[in-house]
């Protein structure tokens, strides 16, 4: 499609993203001015800390399909801090942190040149493991942990300890990610996935001094990041629904066959008892049927029972 197919369509008709909101987040917390910010909602103590101090780690996964996270980062050498973006609850984003965790040191040893196998003990930075939830549900507890969640507060070998931050009375970057989420979900609701929400998104925050200066500043690249007409998500059920199609059909195709095997062989099975036609004519006449085939079936039909 080419890159101004956009003009031959309707604006109403355009879809925006079901990705928007993961979208945004990594846009906005890739700018060094509001990572900072976030840091510091998170570290309020550290008020020393600049913008050379922080280093963007996120696990990043462009071809494959293998582990990505939204956002993670270093504080010098103090904090590894990673952060997810959920918009539907699940405890399964406990597991994703541990593997999220993993990768990243992993990484981190590796650009540090730390050698696991040697006598030397390794420095590693302290980990801090969040999730920004930005649903509607309320019984979203403050901490989730993986003993507890699942293997019924065991104390177990590995356990990992995941912050909940949701919605709250303040007006840090966090709170304000949260409120362009809740705002997008009730433009949505009233527009549909269509460039009405998503502008209407951006003029209500601007107004209510939600992540006003980044909207002011990136407008053009905030839309045309939660506009698309074919998102991830949508090439995916696209996939899914292609899987199923060739799967079923594969399974239509196969019983047809075994049908019509079937039917040949109690057709032939029919003209050898018969015995009007030797073998050769059956052949011609039931081509599904090869000779030796034949041969078999009228062996099994003469041994006596």
């Amino acid at each position: 499609m080419p890159d101004n197919a956009e003009c031959f369509l309707p604006k109403e008709e355009i879809i925006a993203k079901y990705t928007i909101k993961d979208s945004v987040f990594s846009d906005l917390f890739k700018i060094k001015k509001y990572l900072l910010q976030l840091y510091r909602t998170l570290h309020p103590e550290d008020i020393t800390a600049t913008e050379n101090d922080l280093t963007d780690i996120t696990i990043k996964n462009v071809l494959t399909d293998g582990i990505y996270n939204d956002l993670g980062f270093l504080s010098g050498d103090r904090f590894v801090i990673l952060l997810e973006a959920q918009s539907l609850w699940t405890e399964n984003i406990i597991v994703r942190a541990l593997l999220y965790l993993a990768q990243t040191y992993h990484d981190y040893f590796e650009r540090t040149n730390q050698n696991l196998y040697t006598h030397r003990k390794v420095k590693m930075p302290e980990p801090e493991l969040y999730v920004i939830y930005t649903g509607d549900r309320k019984d979203i507890p403050d901490m989730i942990s993986l003993s507890e969640e699942f293997f019924g507060g065991d104390d177990t070998a590995v356990d990992v300890k995941v912050r909940v931050i949701c919605e709250n009375d303040t007006d840090d970057i966090i709170n304000q990610y949260i409120i362009f989420c809740k705002v997008y979900n009730e433009q949505m609701k009233l527009y549909g996935r269509t460039r009405k929400a998503v502008t209407e998104t951006i003029r209500i925050c601007k107004d209510r001094d939600v992540l006003k200066d980044y909207l002011h500043d990136r407008e053009r690249e905030v839309v045309s990041i939660m506009m698309s007409l074919f998102d991830d998500e949508e090439i995916m059920k696209s996939y899914i629904r292609s899987e199923r199609y060739e799967a079923a059909k594969e399974a239509a195709e196969k019983a047809t066959k075994e049908a019509t095997k079937k039917n040949s062989i109690e057709t032939a099975e029919n003209m050898i008892k018969m015995g009007k036609l030797s073998l050769e004519e059956i052949s011609l006449c039931i081509p599904t049927l090869s000779l030796d085939e034949l041969k078999a079936l009228k062996s099994k039909i003469l041994q006596p029972s």
